[in-house]
């Protein structure tokens, strides 16, 4: 694999990075911006990731518009905002029914396009000007998209019956429904930005990945996703590769990480690969950005963490066994422990004597932690594929039975989002808590706070209006109460010690919020700087923690645990003393 060098590499006009949250999309791409810059070429860089760190990076206030970099003659950078992008987007859909419905209908349209689908759409509603702008063609060498639309929202916009007001009309009550609804002026704009993103000779779809197992498979699943839908000019960036190792941490992370490549998806290994190696250094700042691709810079960051003692995963433990919870969740985006850390609180409160049931969708977790019967533990693993299928097979039965094939196609597309996914889910888990009654159930994961609150509006949409294709099962509706109850049940935030898994865990937070949910405890997983190495590279880089070690104090206000990096999947119960 060779290393990711703009100058032996032949680019086309418009690159869209694709990835995991956290994985380095945003350097990545600012890093060929200023390299492009650097050779001479016009550059615009738009970002449209809620994460986005773009103005620290340039050290510039960005806008929507574009923002020429002073330092940087030749770049300009865009910030678009999707987040209130979705907010007005929401409320240009809404508005039309208020007064028209009832309230409870209103809430449940208001709901459904408050998800990720909808921020995503309404995304792509602001980046598609710029590609299909015929003066940003003219004045720009390259245009630069920091996160590309995924298969299912380029799917939803070739979708006939997405342009009619079918939210109004009908809706399976789970999901989100009706995002593209009145924006029939734009079906054009949309068609030809999808065009330019299928077509090789003007698009590349840069996957960026790092060197673990959970993000590669995520690529690979965006790449055939994408590729699906026609869009098959594709390379993969491989971010973090550590190359010197001299202590036991380095030689285990290394080590670590040449399985993860040699394992690689197969689906992967015909698209061409290059790699950037792991710095030492937060992506801030013009020379950082310069240096990603050429050099490193080892300086320690002189941040002091604000806490005499980091605190471990048994102080977590204490609490919920001291409360008396009954349902206790671990959540937090894909790749960040959840189901390592969901393993330790059960076997943290089964030594304390109490009877626990584990319940996890991790298809490996039997394997990863043997779990002896006399150890009070039970454990269920769910299907995420086959809870999903069992649900869109029962909603699509019923869709059929009154819609036309246009409208089931779209129900169909609908039922692949990300909210589908989590009900379908939520369901089996609801079942299970339901079913144990009599001991404390620890879930490897769990809906986000916009998914409950589409359960909740659909049951009020149901009783009010009375046009609901999918049912409510009464376990989901006991469950959903019991959720917001503190005194029963209790969320940990599962996050990492860097920028976007924390920006990202902090707004799963804001959503649980909304829901009337309550969190207390969060914890750092994989921190490098508990683990004390000695490696110059990894020092330096377990230094640049620090600033997310105290963000998490601040907005936990001390109720926070951290877990050191570890080579292997630590058993639960050897977890709790890190």
């Amino acid at each position: 694999m060779k290393a990711f060098n703009i100058n032996e590499i032949t680019l086309t006009k418009y690159l869209f990075y694709t990835g995991k949250g956290g994985v380095g999309k945003t350097s990545a791409a600012c890093a060929t911006a200023v390299t492009l810059v650097d050779n001479r070429k016009r550059v615009l860089l738009i970002s449209t990731d809620p994460a986005s760190n773009l103005q620290d990076v340039f050290s510039t206030e960005l806008s929507s518009k574009g923002t020429p970099i002073q330092e940087l003659p030749g770049l300009v950078v865009a910030n678009l905002d999707p987040l209130q992008a979705a907010a007005e987007y929401r409320e240009s859909v809404v508005a039309p029914y208020r007064g028209k419905l009832p309230d409870a209908a209103i809430a449940s349209m208001e709901e459904q396009l408050s998800g990720s689908c909808t921020v995503e759409i309404a995304a792509f509603n602001e980046f598609s000007n710029f590609i299909t702008d015929k003066k940003s063609q003219a004045e720009y060498d390259y245009i630069i998209f920091d996160t590309a639309p995924t298969g299912h929202t380029l799917r939803m916009l070739q979708l006939p019956s997405a342009w009619s007001n079918f939210i109004s009309e009908s809706t399976h009550g789970a999901s989100c429904l009706g995002q593209l609804s009145g924006l029939e002026e734009r079906k054009d704009i949309y068609k030809k930005a999808v065009e330019t993103l299928s077509d090789g000779k003007l698009t590349t779809l840069i996957l960026v990945s790092r060197p673990e197992s959970s993000p590669l498979k995520e690529a690979e699943r965006a790449s055939k996703e994408l590729a699906d839908l026609g869009i098959l000019n594709q390379i993969l960036i491989i971010n973090g590769v550590l190359t010197v190792n001299d202590d036991n941490v380095s030689e285990s992370l290394y080590n670590k990480q040449q399985k993860a490549l040699a394992d690689i998806p197969a689906s992967l290994r015909d698209i061409p690969a290059y790699f950037v190696p792991l710095r030492a250094y937060n992506i801030t700042g013009m020379e950082n950005v310069r240096n990603l691709l050429t050099k490193d810079n080892f300086a320690p960051c002189n941040i002091s963490l604000k806490i005499a003692d980091i605190p471990k995963l048994g102080k977590v433990i204490d609490d919920l066994y001291n409360s008396g919870k009954k349902v206790i969740f671990t959540m937090g985006k894909g790749g960040v422990g959840k189901t390592s850390v969901a393993a330790a609180v059960a076997l943290g409160l089964s030594a304390k004597g109490k009877k626990v049931h584990l319940t996890t969708t991790d298809p490996a977790a039997h394997l990863k932690f043997v779990i002896d019967e006399k150890s009070g533990i039970t454990m269920s693993h769910i299907d995420e594929k086959e809870e999903l299928k069992r649900y869109q097979n029962e909603v699509l039965a019923k869709a059929r039975e009154t819609m036309s094939e246009d409208d089931v196609a779209y129900v169909e597309e609908d039922l692949r989002s990300p909210c589908t996914q989590e009900i379908a889910v939520f369901r089996r888990f609801a079942e299970i808590v339901e079913r144990a009654e009599n001991e404390i159930v620890v879930i490897d994961t769990a809906p986000t706070g916009h998914t409950l609150l589409l359960l909740d509006a659909t049951q009020s949409y149901h009783k009010e209006v009375k046009r609901t294709q999918g049912d409510i099962p009464e376990s989901v509706k006991k469950l959903l109460p019991r959720l917001r109850n503190e005194n029963e049940t209790s969320v940990i935030i599962v996050t990492l010690a860097e920028t976007t898994p924390v920006y990202e865990a902090m707004r799963l937070e804001e959503d649980l919020k909304r829901a009337g949910i309550a969190t207390k405890w969060w914890v750092i997983n994989s921190s490098l700087y508990a683990t004390e190495t000695t490696n110059q590279l990894l020092k330096a880089k377990a230094s640049h923690e620090i600033e997310w070690i105290n963000k998490v104090d601040e907005i936990s206000n001390g109720n926070f645990a951290v877990i050191k990096w570890s080579a292997e999947d630590i058993k639960g119960d050897i977890l709790i003393k890190m």
